[in-house]
């Protein structure tokens, strides 16, 4: 099985902004730390997760078993319910979805933030990048 840890995080709500992705299983550890300019830390949330459903389709992994974790709760309850109440999210919820229907085995599931360090670390580098490029 393979283990995809996702987190998105905002320096100031909305700020710059960026996700972080781990990905481990099948013998393989791969770290993502990935920019994406300045939104709210919900945003963050659900962009690293459609980062992290692309990055994995783009390798191949749709016939796996994928078990992707997130300390997001409203990003876990939104893809399990294929809802949110907030209208903007929507539109990033439908895409997730989508990316989520190419999987044979997609799994999702809500972990505390202490299992989900790595990816925090990752996209806290990523607001960094993120900060530096807006400097340039």
């Amino acid at each position: 099985m393979i283990e995809v840890y996702i987190d998105g995080a905002s320096a100031g709500n909305p700020g710059p902004s960026g996700a972080g992705i781990f990905i481990k299983g099948n013998g393989t550890l791969e770290k993502y730390s990935i920019p994406l300019g300045s939104m709210s830390n919900h945003e963050a949330e659900f962009h690293a997760f459609i980062e992290a459903l692309d990055i994995c389709y783009k390798k191949g992994l749709v016939h796996s078993i994928i078990s992707f974790r997130t300390d997001s709760e409203l990003v876990n309850m939104a893809v399990e319910k294929e809802f949110t109440k907030n209208k903007s999210y929507a539109p990033l919820l439908e895409k997730a979805l989508k990316l989520t229907k190419k999987f044979d085995l997609f799994f999702m599931k809500w972990i505390p933030s202490a299992e989900n360090k790595v990816a925090d670390e990752l996209a806290r580098l990523a607001i960094q990048k993120n900060i530096r490029e807006e400097k340039h």
